[in-house]
């Protein structure tokens, strides 16, 4: 759970009077008495003198105590007990505190506490037969440790609708106490002056399946929590004391989700990461519909984000880097949705945790294992026009582990290449993927987790060009394509203690990139060894550090034979494929260690701070790379509707490719690649279910890589990303994102500026899902998109020595843009669901319902006179079975 800790100013300790018992706790510093005369003769006796009446003594009295302020550092310090500290007062003769003296020291901040409070009392003096005079008294302050506080809300588990009603328990055993609270209609619960303690928590409500869960509560804390209760369906009573909960019954908690350590963090939800028209049910590619996402030309499965290249964002997998997000054509990620947990997408301003990129960030967290000792073996298995998958899970036997299996393959070559054979493609083999992945995990108690994690990617496709290329006669021949990667992960995580907690992710594996295009050929593998450890320690009541350690050592293997690419603004030196090649090859290692730390502070319940600095090394350029980074959040009404305003700036660097730095294609004495990136924006929440969020980004880029020229380049991109959202509820989800961006580069000091290569000024989503019951579901998505850029090409000279035409290009490059890209994807759904648990869906996922001819690209004839657009995909029907065990 999340404690954000309010400040102790606003904690003020139950401060008991003084209690003066008797007269004997009052010293009064009576009048000074004459003393006798000196000796004289002796004088006649005298009659006694009748004896004086005792001086009458009145004790001082309180007229005003404010009470002490029960002292941070007793919080900091998790002082649980009532601590009583006595103090010894002067007071003059006008009732004013001289001085104020601990008889016996507490410390933990205490004996301050109680001094700076006594200096402010003010006393009806002490009188001496009526008379002001100055007194010395004893009084104590009783220091109570505040009260604690538990905050949540219960939502229902399926569609995030709040549960009124719903009685929530909070049982001390230690005490004997018991605290209670239920619901409003919002689904909020809150109970107040909880004395610090363990708690045990009991979530009730009528057809719900009762949650429970424990949690340590400290002085002064907010404990804020949402759990998320699952019906018990299919109409059977519900499950008598101690009976375990019917096997189709779905139990998910959120305990106290950390706010992100980002200025901005998209999170969607399970049902849209599936349900989302065209993708297939892919949760990856529901990511390109996100704001800040820019649409990849035809179906090349690129991310680029803000104005970014593809490769200046990182995908990770729980923290491991892989090369890539999605297979060929975009057309299915290389983890399965059914193996997802969440995915996180950072389009700028992340947290130091991650480095070596100027981009965005993609985060894909794997989820534990799902079997539950009522339901023990979990498995599916899915086809459609593109592919066919498989999952298993499953306990082995009584050791503790649990074992996860799961794959992928493509079989689009079983249809497609006797299409394309036909219409004189000369295919020999058409595209082909497939995945893998096999997952043994275990939890020692609640404090430890160990999982090993098997996964790998794999993609060919062989062509044969049969004809010659009017334009370019040097090519010729087979075009083969492949890329594939594998990783071994190990996770382990340990909470060391309720302040302490320890993660270290380690993985191994291999990379390797192959293409030929006849003699031309490209061949790199290269076995890229991970090592993440982070220790996050709460230093202080809303103080948190994360120190970790990033390490990356890649040795690698590359051979390529390829004309050398021109210089900026060079013109080409004749056709490319009749260029004269160069050879190179290379053996190598990049090994690239980071260290980071950032603070997350929470000085106020409503506020968030988090400053971090990356420290960064490369073996290559021997350079190291400091990147200072902060992000804010101000909650400026924190209960519905909620409105947080965020910002953030950071600097982030990203090392030059090893082709780049390569002795025959590249330069040396290079330096990282740099950019700053600044972010504010506002989140809003309209109703229950809607919201709305506005950034403004900015990033300022130099020390770019610019190829055989060295880091010339600089440049920016800036824009603002809009997204309003329902979230899911029983029937409906669904989203508008708009982004308005533009990005610009110039490759060196003397040439102009030009519009980057992806820069879309305008890129529309507009998508939602609408459940119509008995088990049918209806979405559909539509997207309008600025079109992509291209460098137009015009008539150029003969070359007679290849027989080929070379053209002449328009500069600056890519200052023309294709046609607007719009279209209309629709999905529909049907699900049966039958008793015990399983399920049946059939799905159709339609791209591009009305069949609009989206331009893609230019082609021209062989002398550059003629042009004509390439279109993308037409219409295309996807149908699919599923079955769920």
């Amino acid at each position: 759970m999340s404690r954000p800790t309010p400040s102790p100013r606003g904690v003020v300790s139950r401060s008991h009077r003084a209690r003066l018992c008797a007269a004997a706790l009052v010293t009064v510093a009576l009048s000074s008495t004459p003393g006798l005369a000196a000796a004289q003769p002796a004088q006649p006796a005298q009659p006694a003198a009748p004896p004086q009446p005792a001086p009458k003594l009145v004790p001082p009295k309180i007229s005003s105590d404010g009470g002490a302020v029960y002292p941070q550092k007793a919080i900091d310090d998790k002082v649980k007990d009532a601590v009583t500290v006595v103090l010894v007062l002067e007071i003059d003769a006008q009732g004013v505190v001289t001085n104020a003296t601990v008889e016996t020291p507490m410390g933990h901040g205490f004996d301050e506490a109680a001094v700076d409070a006594a200096k402010k009392i003010t006393f009806e003096p002490a009188t001496r037969d009526g008379k002001p005079i100055p007194s010395r008294i004893k009084h104590k302050y009783e220091f109570t440790p505040p009260s604690a506080r538990a905050v949540g809300r219960i939502v229902d588990a399926t569609n995030g609708k709040p549960l009124a009603g719903a009685k929530v328990t909070a049982t001390d055993a230690s005490r004997g106490a018991t605290f209670t609270a239920a619901t409003g209609d919002d689904g909020a619960f809150t109970i107040d002056k909880l004395p610090a303690g363990t708690y045990h928590f009991t979530i009730e409500a009528e057809g719900r399946v009762a949650q429970s869960y424990d949690d340590t509560l400290e002085p002064a804390q907010e404990a804020s929590s949402t759990i998320r209760m699952a019906k018990i369906s299919l109409d059977l009573p519900p499950p008598k004391p101690g009976e375990p909960a019917p096997p189709d019954v779905i139990d998910i908690e959120v305990k106290g989700e950390r706010p992100p350590r980002e200025v901005t963090k998209r999170t969607l939800d399970q049902r849209e990461l599936s349900r989302i028209p065209g993708t297939n049910g892919d949760a990856l590619r529901a990511i390109q519909n996100l704001p800040g996402v820019a649409r990849a030309p035809g179906l090349a499965g690129l991310l680029i984000v803000r104005g970014s290249a593809p490769n200046q964002t990182n995908i990770f997998v729980d923290g491991t880097l892989i090369p890539i997000a999605y297979h060929f054509g975009g057309l299915s990620s290389v983890i399965p949705t059914e193996m997802l947990e969440k995915i996180d997408f950072f389009p700028g301003n992340f947290s130091s945790y991650y480095g070596r990129v100027i981009g965005g960030i993609v985060d894909i967290g794997v989820k534990d294992s799902a079997t539950t000792k009522e339901k023990p073996i979990r498995a599916l298995a899915q086809a459609d026009l593109i592919d066919a998958r498989m999952l298993f899970e499953a306990p082995i036997a009584d050791t503790g582990w649990k074992l996860t299996l799961a794959g992928r393959r493509s079989y689009v070559d079983t249809w497609l290449k006797p299409v394309l054979e036909q219409t004189g493609a000369g295919v020999t083999t058409a595209p082909v993927y497939y995945d893998y992945q096999a997952m043994l995990q275990r939890d020692f108690g609640k404090k430890q987790s160990l999982r090993f994690f098997v996964f790998g990617s794999d993609d060919r496709l062989d062509l044969l060009v049969r004809s010659v290329n009017g334009s370019n006669p040097g090519l010729g021949g087979n075009v083969s394509l492949g890329t594939a990667f594998y990783r071994f992960q190990a996770r382990y995580t340990n909470k060391l203690s309720d302040d302490v907690e320890f993660r270290m992710v380690a993985a191994a594996g291999k990379d390797a990139i192959q293409f030929s295009l006849g003699e031309i050929f490209f061949n790199l593998s290269s076995w890229p060894i991970t090592l993440r450890t982070e220790l996050t320690h709460k230093l202080a009541s809303g103080v948190r550090n994360n120190v970790g350690m990033d390490i990356l050592y890649s040795p690698y293997d590359v051979s390529v034979r390829a004309p050398p690419p021109p210089r900026p603004g060079e013109p080409p030196p004749g056709p490319f494929g009749s260029r004269p090649p160069l050879t190179a090859t290379d053996t190598d290692s990049l090994y690239r260690p980071a260290l980071y730390d950032e603070v997350e502070l929470t000085p106020f319940r409503s506020t968030r701070i988090v400053p971090g600095a990356r420290l960064d090394y490369a073996k290559d350029t021997r350079t190291w790379d400091l990147q200072p980074r902060v992000i804010v959040r101000q909650d400026l009404h924190s209960a519905y509707p909620r409105t947080t305003l965020k910002g953030g700036a950071g600097r982030f660097t990203q090392p030059p490719q090893p082709q780049e730095t390569n002795s025959v294609f590249g330069l040396p004495n290079l330096v990282s690649n740099r950019a700053t990136h600044y972010g504010l924006g506002v989140e809003q929440e309209l109703t229950k279910n809607v919201e709305i969020s506005m950034e403004g980004f900015y990033r300022q880029l130099d020390r770019l890589v610019v190829q055989r020229q060295g880091n010339t380049g600089k440049g920016r991109a800036f824009g603002i990303e809009t997204l309003l959202r329902y979230k899911p509820d029983s029937r409906f989800f669904g989203f508008l994102a708009y982004t308005l961006s533009r990005s610009v580069l110039q490759d060196t000091p003397d040439e102009p500026e030009r519009l980057f290569n992806f820069d879309q000024t305008h890129i529309l989503t507009v998508l939602g899902s609408y459940r119509l019951g008995r088990g049918w579901e209806l979405g559909a998505r539509f997207r309008l998109v600025s079109g992509n850029l291209n460098t137009p090409q015009s008539y150029g000279f003969y070359d007679a020595t290849v027989g080929a035409y070379s053209p002449l290009q328009s500069f600056p490059p890519f200052g023309f843009r294709n046609p607007a890209f719009h279209q209309l994807d629709v999905r529909v759904d049907k699900t049966w669901i039958f008793k015990g648990g399983s399920k049946f869906s059939m799905y159709l996922d339609i791209l591009n319902i009305y069949n609009h001819g989206n331009v893609e690209g230019v082609g021209y004839n062989y002398n550059q006179t003629q042009r004509s657009f390439a279109t993308g995909l037409p219409i295309l029907p996807s149908f699919g079975l599923r079955a769920e065990l």
